[in-house]
């Protein structure tokens, strides 16, 4: 378990065992519906205060191998779906929270770099035996996937900071989307690719038109 490869299930057993916990496990069943097909990018955009994080956290806590989760789901919702454990406990998380990486006074690019380096330690500390290009986030995760032949569960929370804190990097945005494209564009090492933005109600074209970019950008470039 590290901080960004398996976090665990911790955080979502703590919403399960809220008085405003609200049952949303039924999704697993089609997010497991689109694992390891061409289908398996999925961004999700809601306002505030909707679910977004803990549904993250959820998906954390089923997919990740290394927590023994299977008590947290039996009696809900999707537990009484035949097949629902089909993917329980089968892959390597990673979890990123987008807003702890772009900053106001952080270069995109040092972000990105700081992003790739600790998700790499934390992968290393794994695999020690594995030698992988630092700077390489893609190419770094093919060198482990082939080495344990588990595919990676992508889970990225706030995706779209860089539009919010960073609104006149136009730049940086780019760097950003070409950052995410390449790590995970038809990529073998990616079983899935999960994601969620904050939309709003009020929002320039621009804003849409990057929005729109990111959620196929193997479509559009």
């Amino acid at each position: 378990m590290g901080i960004y490869l398996n976090p665990g299930y911790q955080v979502f057993e703590e919403a399960v065992q809220s008085d405003i916990f609200v049952d949303k496990t039924e999704m697993i069943r089609y997010v497991n519906s689109v694992v390891k097909t061409k289908r398996k990018y999925l961004s999700v955009s809601r306002p505030r205060r909707f679910g977004k994080t803990m549904a993250a956290d959820m998906l954390c806590a089923y997919y990740e191998r290394s927590a023994d989760s299977r008590f947290l789901f039996e009696k809900t919702l999707l537990g009484k779906i035949d097949g629902w454990d089909a993917y329980l406990g089968k892959y390597d998380v990673i979890r990123i929270v987008m807003t702890d990486f772009i900053k106001k006074d952080v270069s995109v690019e040092n972000s990105l770099k700081l992003l790739t380096q600790r998700v790499l330690d934390d992968l290393c500390e794994i695999y020690p035996e594995v030698k992988y290009d630092p700077n390489d986030l893609a190419y770094s995760m093919n060198k482990f996937y082939h080495k344990s032949q588990i595919a990676f569960v992508i889970v990225i929370d706030e995706w779209d900071a860089v539009f919010r804190v960073r609104k006149e990097d136009k730049e940086g945005q780019t760097k950003y989307l070409d950052f995410l494209r390449d790590w995970l564009k038809d990529k073998e090492f990616i079983a899935l690719a999960y994601m969620t933005g904050i939309s709003h109600y009020r929002k320039p074209k621009k804003y849409y038109y990057w929005e729109s970019y990111f959620m196929f950008p193997w479509m559009c470039c």
